[in-house]
């Protein structure tokens, strides 16, 4: 509270109440009693330009600090213990009066802890099992938005109908994607828009590609790919008539189609479970 309201409640000159404070300034520490700045009383004047509407009539909010624009002095202020600290050294017959009515009001509020301690400790409790549920609640969901982030909800089984090219390459492309330290192929029926699918991947992810068939041109494309890219090796595998996208030796793809027809007729996939200890060792 400002000074000056301070001095209307206790029925005294701003001055006086200032003056009374200046002989008992050991009684009003900094966190009681702080003088405003310049820059922060132009402030409050500042704020105090807008208006409200009371009782359907236009008022300009806390009028009565305008005359502090032209005041050459800027004002003291009192926190709660300051108001308290002020009513003791005020004389006037109302700072008595509001000094007891503060003791009184001390004693209250202290009797009134003291009887409901018990309800105080269980509103504490509630209140630290709420922040923990809190805590979970933000845990899980940061959780659910890492998952998805890295798409780890990709689906374990489906359909692709013909026409749903993009649809299939997005698919495979996140499962690609997803990989972080190996990606093994097994297709009889590679071309160039295979390896375009592997430009996805992370620079430390190791590539393999089995195959029935190394053409010239696919000699070709990957020797042309490994210049620029992270180098895939192509191994020649005539035992494997379905195709198959493994990734990091533990996630086994089963796959209808060849990833280069993605979309093109209708394929299913499926991602096998408990096979890819079976693949990998018959390799």
């Amino acid at each position: 509270m400002l000074d000056s309201d301070l001095a209307k409640l206790y029925n005294v000159p701003t001055k006086t109440l200032n003056q009374a404070v200046k002989r008992n300034k050991d009684r009003f520490p900094e966190d009681f009693m702080f003088q405003l700045t310049e820059i922060e009383k132009n402030e409050l004047v500042a704020n105090c330009d807008h208006q409200i509407i009371v009782k359907n009539e236009l008022v300009t909010n806390c009028d009565h600090l305008k005359s502090l624009k032209f005041a050459s002095v800027p004002p003291y202020v009192f926190t709660e213990q300051g108001v308290a600290s002020l009513s003791g050294v005020l004389n006037s017959k109302i700072a008595i009066e509001i000094n007891i009515q503060i003791m009184r009001a001390f004693i209250s509020m202290r009797r009134f802890i003291s009887k409901n301690t018990e309800i105080f400790n269980r509103l504490d409790s509630v209140e630290r099992k709420q922040l923990e549920y809190q805590l979970r609640t933000d845990n899980k969901l940061e959780i659910i938005f890492d998952a998805i982030e890295s798409r780890d909800f990709i689906k374990k089984q489906g359909i692709f109908f013909d026409g749903q090219v993009f649809d299939a390459y997005k698919f495979v492309s996140d499962l690609i994607r997803n990989a972080k330290t190996s990606i093994i192929l097994i297709d009889n029926y590679i071309d160039d828009s295979v390896l375009t699918l592997f430009t996805k991947v992370s620079k430390n992810v190791n590539i393999t590609i089995y195959t029935e068939n190394i053409t010239k041109q696919l000699k070709l494309d990957i020797e042309k790919y490994n210049s620029q890219y992270n180098p895939i090796r192509v191994k020649k595998f005539k035992k494997s008539h379905d195709r198959f996208l493994i990734i990091d030796n533990k996630e086994v793809y089963h796959f209808g189609a060849s990833i280069k027809d993605l979309g093109k007729k209708w394929f299913g996939f499926a991602k096998l479970d408990k096979e890819n200890t079976k693949i990998l060792d018959k390799l």
